[in-house]
């Protein structure tokens, strides 16, 4: 017995018989029975083949509209939250704001509180310590001075502090006191440097360890140095150059030597490793080395003027591309004005190499780029920074458009900033343009 299938396949086919046999003397009455039937046919495929180009429209247009830019606002909040929540917990920051950049696009997450007695929430306008991420505002600050011609990397501290000239210190160049090259000064000034004269008295005894140029040595009394000159060559001080000309060219309005009153409420508290409430204190070279204050929304400002540094007028524009230019290579990393450079990507190891202890406390080889250079690739630029109740860290890189910031009110270890930073930057490259 057949199934209903073949029963009608078989009478699809005897009437197909009956008809050209029937009608085999009449072509015509033949052609009116069967030219309809194909014209029906060629109706609906016709209509088929326009609904399938319609649906394919459809979903084209569907796949452009922002519910595709919605789910990837999603799936960087999970990535960003899946590496920040456990390292919250782990070190117990009271608080953090993490920002990240995209093809020019911000994005702010923010977690936990200002201080542990106010209870008030992080935002993107909480005004965090940025320890030695201020280095990179004053190595952009001297490569301003350069640009409007007030100074030469080459010049000599003597020129602009006479009580120097002839010193061990006026045998560096400001180059070698931006890179930490000059020859040996120590990551701080012994204790007993606390007054301007008592600083121009150690630098006046200070005795080399070795050439300049020939080791880097991570110092606050070198970048201080520096700092002090590239004021005095701008408007006489470093605090006045950076207030007057530095942030307002760079468009920042939220970031602070000195926070003012009417900003201090949204200034959150440190908390040092026995859970009191701490801000960084008054010292000599602190704003040039580590005194600057910032939020989130200003400093992921900066790192996007640095990415694209043509969003700036002339000659700010310029100073932020010479930060970008490398004077030495030192292990794993090339020291620029403020920023440290690697080739991208980037393993996690060398980038935790290059951010070492070793690298911070003692000195290291340093071999010069001549002619100094901009990378020829694509180059993450970072900096690490942290104060005694604040750890920062910055992280960028130009060519894929993509940067990050970790603002937090506890100073915690610097492998674990960079670990987070590197994964989430990582994930979050591909859905850069």
């Amino acid at each position: 017995m057949l199934c209903a299938r073949c029963r009608r396949l078989r009478r699809n086919q005897f009437d197909c018989q009956e008809a050209t046999t029937s009608h085999r003397a009449s072509p015509s009455r033949l052609r009116h029975i069967l030219e309809p039937a194909r014209e029906k046919n060629q109706m609906i495929f016709g209509l088929r083949l326009a609904s399938l180009v319609a649906l394919t429209s459809l979903l084209a247009c569907s796949l452009q509209q922002p519910r595709s830019a919605a789910d990837d606002a999603t799936r960087i909040r999970d990535i960003v939250d899946a590496e920040i929540r456990p390292l919250i917990a782990e070190y117990e920051v009271p608080g953090m704001a993490v920002a990240i950049t995209i093809d020019g696009q911000p994005h702010f997450f923010n977690y936990g509180v200002v201080s542990r007695e106010s209870n008030t929430p992080v935002t993107e306008e909480t005004i965090f310590e940025l320890g030695s991420v201020s280095k990179t505002f004053t190595g952009t600050l001297a490569a301003y001075a350069q640009v409007r011609g007030k100074l030469s990397l080459n010049d000599r501290p003597g020129r602009y502090m006479p009580q120097f000239q002839g010193s061990a210190i006026d045998q560096a160049s400001l180059l070698h006191l931006g890179t930490y090259t000059a020859g040996g000064l120590p990551l701080q000034f012994p204790a007993e440097v606390s007054s301007e004269e008592a600083m121009i008295s150690y630098f006046l005894q200070w005795k080399p360890e070795a050439t300049p140029g020939a080791q880097r040595r991570y110092s606050n009394p070198s970048i201080g140095l520096f700092g002090r000159i590239a004021g005095l060559a701008l408007a006489g001080d470093f605090g006045g150059a950076v207030e007057t000309e530095l942030l307002p060219a760079l468009g920042l309005r939220d970031t602070y030597i000195h926070v003012p009153e009417g900003a201090k409420i949204r200034y959150a508290w440190g908390y040092n490793a026995a859970n009191e409430p701490v801000r960084v204190s008054p010292g000599v070279f602190d704003a040039e080395a580590y005194g600057i204050k910032s939020t989130a929304a200003d400093m992921i400002r900066f790192v996007q003027a640095n990415i694209d540094p043509s969003r700036l007028r002339e000659p700010m524009q310029r100073a932020v591309e010479a930060t970008h230019v490398g004077y030495f290579n030192v292990g794993e990393m090339v020291q620029g004005l403020g920023w440290e450079q690697y080739p991208y990507p980037i393993a996690l190891e060398r980038l935790l190499a290059g951010n070492s202890r070793t690298m911070i406390m003692e000195a290291n080889a340093a071999a010069s780029i001549t002619p100094p250079q901009e990378p020829s690739g694509p180059t993450l630029f970072n900096k690490t920074g942290s104060t005694n109740g604040f750890g920062a860290y910055v992280a960028f890189v130009p060519e894929k458009k993509i940067g990050m910031i970790i603002l937090a009110n506890r100073n915690f270890p610097n492998p674990a900033r960079l670990k987070a930073t590197h994964a989430i930057l990582e994930q979050i490259a591909p859905v850069a343009r």
